[in-house]
């Protein structure tokens, strides 16, 4: 029996088959023959007086009446996991499985697949109504899971009643945002066609079925995404978490709970500031403001997340006063930029103009799309002009076209048909698309959308109806769409890969975002970066280091940026103020040493834009330009002297 990750080889045949015959022989297994787990659950099932072979009578069975009692007490968990369920069964199809939804008791309460595969597991039980608690059946993944509280494989002979043999079972407890286990998403099939990665597809479906279960309770009120990188958020393996207005959390699903350090029953029962760093009034402030996100906070033990917060309209209604009142003992928070595209406006002239034309179809209904390099901030950007926009206070709910599978982006964007299973919620699932009515999709990396869907997507821009899988009426939708993609969609038209059609709507306005090699405000960025990644720290970039980071490539962009810095400050001393050579990650620090040997051997010319010369002018021109002119600021970033600065403002004629 494998538990999670679950990447260790199988216990040899030969070691199983001698562990069978002295469980029959002595009712025990000698130590370490088999896993210590698989001995504990084959203790448990002795313990219940279960006989490994024979047929065991009396194992319950829910009559049709009680099974669809347990269906209504679990209607929402089946509504949210049944079009999981057909994604899992899309993706295993062919392979003799069944996709099986059971309570926290182990009751079977649906089950989807290989119809010739459910004829085999009949035989056994397995089918809606029976109970695979171990009690009744031993060892096996839906009973295992539960009393582990653990994703869980049993193999072929590892179940404990010889008669469930031919089975192989993946299983995952689903839990609800406060940690209290609802179930169980099980994936059963024959022996013979055991898959590795099958366990990582039923984690990845329950967390599927976590999250839509998370947006039903809380997405009206305060969340906040969470990871160790800022690329980690808004894929599955975020961590959410709901707060009360007070700063209670109310919400945080297994990720979260992790990453804020809380047991499984402590989720509901702390406080925000026994968590982060981090005061709530602050929180409220970047949920008005929208972007750009997401923000890095620190634990109490020093070590940093990443978190973007979301404020549903009704939450952001009932706090116009306390989130615009300081904390007692805290500094005053600065006043806010015109909006947030002025937030993202530090000085480069190409951004600038981006912004720019994006302002002048702010309020208009006229698709974006965002060209640019992979790390050149298209989210951020996106974010801003929702934020700056007439639909600042409804949803912006962005999906990565890239991170799921084809199935898996339909359930998402269209949502299922209300009532179309026994179980269903009134309402059913409406997709993100519906989600975002009112307000902004954001679509990144468009260009990896699968074909089919791309037909689906144009239907729905074109008449501005979206209908759910499985059909029903259409709905009628209202959305700023934004759009985003490092690929060249021309390209891919020309392969076959994306549909010409769909391109001319989504490319009502293109905007490019210049890489970061080519802007012209890295100090004013590198501020702006240390300034969130350590609040209150007035951290500055050491001169000799200044010039090596503004001749560099950066071929991550504001992401490598990012990263690079975010190391720099956990290197630094407590009281250490300056970054420099040493504070930099190794990587870096190889790069930035082989572009100046790189230099060294290029013969110097006068009017060669990589020499020291240039470089110096342009560190200089750029801080002075992020300062507003302001010559002592622009000196005190630079670590020099005023006085200096005016000696190589007249050297390099900038005066």
């Amino acid at each position: 029996m494998s538990y999670a990750p679950a990447l260790a080889p199988r216990t040899a045949a030969a070691q199983l088959r001698e562990a069978r015959r002295q469980l029959l022989a002595h009712g025990d297994v000698a130590p370490g023959l088999v896993p210590a787990a698989l001995q504990g659950s084959w203790r448990r099932s002795a313990a219940f007086g279960l006989a490994p072979s024979g047929r065991m009578p009396g194992a319950p069975h829910a009559s049709a009446a009680q099974l669809a009692r347990a269906l209504e007490h679990q209607r929402e968990l089946v509504a949210h996991a049944r079009p999981v369920m057909e994604f899992l069964v899309e993706q295993t199809r062919d392979s003799d499985s069944l996709v099986i939804l059971a309570d926290a008791q182990g009751l079977l309460l649906q089950s989807l697949g290989d119809a010739r595969f459910a004829d085999r597991a009949q035989r056994v039980a397995l089918r809606p109504g029976a109970t695979w608690h171990e009690q009744w059946r031993g060892t096996n993944a839906i009973g295992t899971a539960l009393a582990d509280g653990a994703p869980v494989v049993v193999h072929g002979a590892e179940h404990y009643l010889e008669r469930n043999g031919f089975l192989t079972c993946t299983a995952a407890p689903i839990t609800d945002p406060c940690g209290r286990v609802l179930g169980v998403l099980d994936l059963s099939g024959d022996h013979r066609g055991h898959h590795g990665h099958t366990l990582a597809l039923v984690r990845a479906a329950v967390r599927m079925i976590e999250h839509r279960l998370f947006d039903t309770r809380h997405g009206a009120g305060l969340r906040l995404r969470l990871h160790r990188a800022p690329e980690g958020i808004g894929t599955l393996a975020e961590g959410r978490v709901a707060l009360a207005e007070d700063g209670r959390v109310i919400g945080a699903d297994a990720t979260a709970r992790a990453l804020l350090g809380l047991g499984p029953g402590g989720a509901c029962t702390r406080s925000l500031d026994e968590c982060l760093q981090l005061e709530l009034d602050v929180l409220w402030t970047w949920a008005r403001q929208g972007g750009p996100a997401p923000h890095a906070v620190r634990r109490h033990d020093g070590s940093v997340l990443w978190l973007r917060v979301e404020a549903g309209r009704a939450a952001l209604a009932l706090q116009p006063v306390r989130a615009a009142r300081p904390s007692p003992g805290t500094a005053a928070m600065p006043a806010a930029a015109d909006d947030a595209l002025t937030a993202l406006d530090t000085g480069d002239s190409a951004l600038h103009a981006a912004i720019e034309r994006a302002r002048r179809v702010l309020d208009k209904p006229i698709a974006l799309l965002l060209q640019g390099e992979s790390g050149v901030g298209k989210e951020v950007f996106a974010r801003a002009v929702h934020a700056s926009g007439a639909r600042r206070d409804a949803p912006f709910v962005a999906v990565n076209c890239a991170a799921l599978p084809e199935a898996l982006i339909e359930a998402e964007l269209f949502g299922y048909r209300p009532g179309a299973f026994t179980g269903a919620g009134r309402d059913g699932a409406p997709g993100r698309i519906r989600e975002a009515d009112g307000g902004t999709l954001f679509l990144d990396e468009i260009g990896d959308m699968p074909l089919p869907l791309q037909a689906r997507l144009l239907r729905v821009l074109q008449e501005r109806q979206v209908q759910p899988l499985g059909g029903g009426k259409p709905v009628a939708v209202d959305f700023r769409l934004v759009c985003a993609t490092h690929r060249r969609l021309r390209d891919e038209i020309a392969a076959g890969r994306f549909r010409e059609d769909l391109y001319y709507r989504l490319n009502g306005l293109a905007l490019t975002l210049p890489p970061l090699r080519e802007r012209q405000d890295l100090p004013a960025l590198i501020t702006h970066m240390l300034a969130t990644l350590a609040p209150g720290r007035d951290l500055r970039i050491a001169p000799a280091l200044a010039p090596a980071l503004a001749a560099h490539r950066w071929p991550g962009n504001l992401r490598q940026l990012h990263n690079a810095l975010q190391t720099a400050c956990a290197l630094l001393d407590e009281a250490e103020t300056e970054i420099a050579w040493a504070h930099l990650p190794d990587d870096l620090a190889e790069d930035l040493s082989e572009d100046l040997r790189a230099r060294s051997r290029t013969p110097e010319r006068a009017d060669d834009g990589s020499d020291l010369r240039a470089v110096s002018e342009r560190t200089v021109r750029q801080a002075v330009q992020a300062c507003t002119g302001n010559l002592s600021e622009a000196a005190r970033r630079l670590g020099i002297s005023r006085n200096t600065l005016y000696r190589k403002l007249g050297e390099l004629g900038l005066r």
